[in-house]
């Protein structure tokens, strides 16, 4: 338990300072958050839309996803998350949730206690503001979603969601070379992207044919990264990556 207890808070440290120049003081308020680990199977909800939760959810490992489910039954899925994310630091301060969080895959979260990281935040401003710039990055993402969902064409929107996914991949070293996670049905990323399951098949081919990438058994191979980067018109900019990353940067220079 000790273990898994240094495990889950060096993670948050390290997400935290990515954001934020921290004290040893904070730190070591940090390492005081107790939290509670929790597994889920792909498939299994977190939390779900209008429910009102009392604790706030730290990715240890796997993938989970935020969804708003329509009336039909359909689901829209909204974004993705990974090892070291955070991706409900709103619900802090927002009393009911108006979407989902559901495991992608196998999963494992840390749950902290609203109250307790509240009173942290109260008293470590630099972590408040470090807390703040993940959810404005958040927000910055969802802007370029609904760009990419709303202005491009099913393969370059298909290339530009892949390019953001091997890149936050790469920041928290979950790729190795070429190759990370990405744990999505043909499927699930029609209902991310807004596309048919036959429009998502077409683009994958399309995106195969030109040997740009390859996805299949949860797995994304980025085979040419300088012409994906081209070709779907990706700028990473948006998400405003720590100064110890300049994946983006470099991968940005290229296509200029």
């Amino acid at each position: 338990m000790a273990k898994q207890s240094s495990s889950v808070h060096d993670l948050l440290i390290n997400k935290a300072s990515q954001h934020g120049t921290l004290l040893q003081a904070d730190k070591a308020a940090l390492l005081s958050l107790p939290f509670v680990v929790r597994r889920f199977r792909p498939g299994q909800d977190i939390v779900r839309q209008g429910d009102e939760p009392d604790a706030a959810i730290f990715v240890q490992s796997g993938m989970i996803a935020r969804y708003h489910t329509l009336s039909s039954g359909e689901r829209q899925y909204i974004s993705m998350h990974i090892k070291g994310d955070m991706p409900d630091v709103q619900s802090l301060f927002l009393k009911v949730m108006d979407h989902s969080l559901c495991a992608v895959d196998d999963a494992s979260i840390a749950l902290f206690r609203h109250d307790v990281v509240r009173r942290v935040l109260v008293d470590r401003p630099g972590l408040s503001f470090a807390f703040w710039r993940l959810t404005l990055i958040d927000a910055a993402i969802f802007r370029q979603a609904i760009t990419n969902n709303g202005s491009r064409a099913p393969a370059e929107r298909l290339a530009h969601f892949c390019c953001e996914r091997y890149t936050l991949a790469c920041e928290m070293n979950l790729a190795e070379g070429n190759v990370c996670d990405l744990p999505l049905t043909q499927t699930q990323l029609g209902q991310a992207l807004g596309l048919s399951h036959i429009s998502v098949n077409r683009a994958l081919r399309k995106l195969r044919r030109e040997r740009l990438l390859d996805l299949r058994s949860g797995k994304l191979e980025v085979i040419d990264h300088s012409a994906l980067v081209r070709f779907a018109d990706f700028d990473p900019s948006y998400l405003h990556q720590s100064k110890d990353s300049d994946l983006s940067h470099m991968a940005f220079r290229k296509r200029r």
